[in-house]
């Protein structure tokens, strides 16, 4: 169905990934004039195939600014892989041409194509959680009534849902790349639950980073929530130009003061949204409530869902809501999830955790002398002299993994030489004999944690697989 604002317009969309083919798809409905610009030959041949109103074109940096000369659009849509360096960014500011990125495309079609103009947005991003944050939320949106969706860098493309107008809410999660290309989006409530180095390669520093990560609270509404345990969280919300009105809420794994929520006697409780915030806090869920865990919930967790219980609090749901929400919470694969029992071990897969800030927030809060830690792969030229004292009061052994290992094994041996490290070269069966090896570290109650700091490619296609590996090595060690 055509829409007025963007029947005929000019759009020409960078990259061709799952997130620029939905915007074509979203456009071409509109009665856009959509082109599309990607240097693999199949991303266009697919999206000739499935858009056969638009046109798609193969070109690499080079040849882009020769060709946006050529289609002479009067809006730009990059994917959210494109960096800024890339020719379309100068092109676009030389021209004088607007360029968006698929989330502010998706916030702009809300706001002028369909028939839910208003539905709010609870924004999440962070170095670390996101994911689990924004499957908490969408949990307690949807155990207080609400049809609620979590899309963005998570599950289904922003614009596809933002067009469709079918949900009341939508659970938002948004990385570094996709911030750093919003102009007017403006969230009901943001919250960005940590900070620290990722994606340098991309942004060009750690203060582009965090700048594009600070944009999450532009313009926020009702409520901008921080991490109370992480200052930088704080300083982005002081910093923010958001809406008269607009407060400042701060989450805690302590006890929370005034206008945060926090952890009272294994109670995750609200001194924010409350009555009066000043004499009482209102019980949410406790710590036994998070039944997907089988183990104690670390703080990361705990982290994730006092955020997502600020967020859906400032939506409006009750108590009751968040409770049932993260009762019913089933995170998704690789993230702190525990994938059995063996030998009178528990044992835990993050091998989502694919940094230092990651895997440190995985084996937070571990008894001292309790925990095997699985750890290696490619370190992405990562130091890891910061990592290992924080976290080796905890470490009863470590099992190193990797092509290279070099770096941990070194920064091992300098911080924390009283604790054992056994190493396991790579071979078809490798990861059985990593599970071996903890287990000959381990003593009964410990925890074995696959939270890797490192990328997984040297030995794996991805972090799924590696976790698969893990979960599948230890259902033959029960078995």
């Amino acid at each position: 169905m055509t829409n007025q604002m963007w029947a005929d317009r000019r759009v020409c969309i960078i990259g061709l990934g799952s997130s620029g083919r939905a915007c074509a798809e979203v456009l071409t409905t509109l009665g856009a004039k959509v082109s599309g610009i990607d240097g693999r030959e199949e991303a266009v041949e697919r999206c000739s195939q499935d858009y056969p109103r638009a046109h798609f074109y193969q070109a690499d940096q080079d040849s882009c600014a020769a060709l946006l000369d050529k289609i002479s659009p009067s809006l730009i849509v990059v994917s959210p892989g494109v960096p800024p360096r890339h020719r379309a960014f100068s092109w676009a500011r030389e021209r004088q041409v607007e360029l968006w990125g698929e989330v502010e495309l998706a916030w702009q079609i809300q706001k002028t194509a369909t028939a839910r103009p208003d539905t709010p947005w609870l924004t999440i991003t962070g170095t670390n959680g996101k994911t689990t944050t924004v499957g908490m939320t969408r949990s307690i949106l949807q155990a207080a009534g609400y049809e609620a969706l979590a899309v963005g860098n998570v599950g289904s493309p922003v614009v596809l849902a933002a067009a469709n107008a079918k949900a009341q809410v939508l659970a938002v999660e948004l990385s570094s790349f996709q911030l750093h290309t919003i102009r007017t989006l403006s969230p009901l409530a943001a919250v960005c639950l940590n900070l620290d180095a990722d994606h340098l390669d991309w942004h060009g520093s750690q203060q582009a980073y965090a700048a594009a990560k600070a944009r999450v609270y532009e313009r926020a509404q009702k409520a901008a929530l921080y991490n109370q345990q992480d200052s930088q969280t704080l300083q982005m919300v002081l910093d923010a130009d958001v809406i008269e009105g607009c407060r400042a809420i701060g989450f805690t794994t302590g006890t929370p003061d005034i206008y945060q929520l926090g952890i009272v006697e294994d109670i995750l409780v609200d001194r924010a949204y409350s009555a009066n915030p000043y004499k009482e806090a209102v019980a949410l869920v406790g710590r036994g409530d998070f039944h997907y865990y089988q183990a104690e919930p670390g703080i990361t967790v705990l982290q994730d869902a006092l955020a997502a219980a600020g967020l859906t609090r400032a939506f409006g749901v009750e108590a009751q809501a968040v409770r049932d929400g993260i009762r019913e919470f089933v995170p998704q694969a690789h993230r702190r999830v525990t994938v059995g029992r063996a030998a009178d071990v528990t044992w835990i897969d993050d091998s989502k955790a694919t940094n230092t800030h990651a895997a440190a927030a995985s084996l937070a809060g571990s008894s001292p002398n309790s925990v095997v830690w699985i750890a290696g792969g490619d370190a992405k030229g990562q130091s890891f002299d910061q990592l290992i004292p924080e976290v080796a009061s905890c470490l009863r052994g470590v099992v190193l993994i990797g092509e290279d290992r070099s770096a941990l094994r070194q920064a091992l041996a300098q911080h924390a030489p009283q604790v054992p490290v056994v190493e396991v070269a790579g071979h078809d069966d490798m990861m059985f004999s990593v599970v071996n090896e903890a287990v000959a570290l381990s003593r009964p109650g410990d925890q074995v944690i696959l939270a890797p700091a490192c990328a997984s490619w040297d030995q794996f296609a991805n972090y799924s697989q590696r976790g698969d590996a893990f979960a599948e090595a230890v259902s033959r060690l029960e078995g």
